[in-house]
């Protein structure tokens, strides 16, 4: 099915390496580009007095600080940041399949789009990626707030037989973050592909809503909580 092939567009030699540049990652230096023009054209010209956008920026950003702020208590100032620039990053990501035009065949007539744009959500190495990142932060912030023999100290709690348990844990956490985000988005584009196919009128703009939009917006929060549920974790004996 065209909705799992993932296309190399072309290949970069460096070094003697050949590097292959897929359509996964031309989508996701668009995704980049479009959070660096929106955050340079909405922070232009800021006034002392919010008015217009303003407004609705600085409101996300307080909600941002304040839920960092409630989750990772004194490192919220460092995690605040990440979370929500990767939460910006996974939903504008998931929502890449709503700008691809779609193929029609009805009524004798038939519209082959010259490009199809989807999600880079799709691609497990994305969303393993992303998943190493937070867990790795997970780590890091856990020796951070513990201090090495604090951290290890938690390895062996309850009882010093839940050390392997307790390490495997991570390696869960790690499938469980890149599968959930991986497995709903690659659904919704097969259900999108099928749809499309069965029909090409009026039904996939409907349930476009929901497998892009709504699911999208959901997928990107809870991939975000749950980083941030471990991240709180491994932080809170230092609070």
């Amino acid at each position: 099915m065209e909705a799992l092939d993932i296309k190399t567009v072309f290949t970069l030699n460096l070094a003697g390496f050949s590097i292959p540049i897929t359509e996964t990652v031309i989508i996701s230096w668009i995704v980049i580009l479009i959070l660096i023009f929106l955050s340079l054209a909405l922070t232009r010209k800021l006034r002392t007095v919010p008015a217009g956008p303003q407004v609705f920026l600085e409101a996300a950003v307080e909600f941002v600080n304040n839920f960092a702020k409630n989750q990772f208590g004194s490192f919220s100032k460092y995690l605040g940041p990440y979370m929500g620039s990767l939460f910006l990053f996974i939903l504008l990501s998931n929502l890449m399949g709503l700008f691809t035009p779609m193929e029609i065949h009805a009524f004798g007539l038939e519209f082959a789009p010259p490009f199809r744009v989807r999600p880079p959500t799709r691609d497990i190495n994305v969303t393993a990626a992303l998943a190493l990142i937070s867990i790795v932060l997970v780590l890091v912030m856990g020796v951070v707030a513990r201090g090495v023999g604090g951290w290890f100290k938690h390895l062996l709690y309850p009882i010093p037989m839940m050390l392997p348990f307790n390490i495997i844990e991570y390696a869960t956490r790690l499938l469980s973050l890149t599968l959930r985000l991986f497995g709903n988005i690659l659904g919704g584009v097969v259900m999108m592909s099928l749809i499309e196919n069965l029909f090409p009128l009026l039904l996939p703009a409907v349930f476009s809503v929901y497998f892009d939009l709504f699911d999208g917006l959901i997928q990107a929060a809870i991939f975000v909580f749950l980083t941030s549920l471990y991240i709180s974790e491994a932080v809170k004996v230092h609070e």
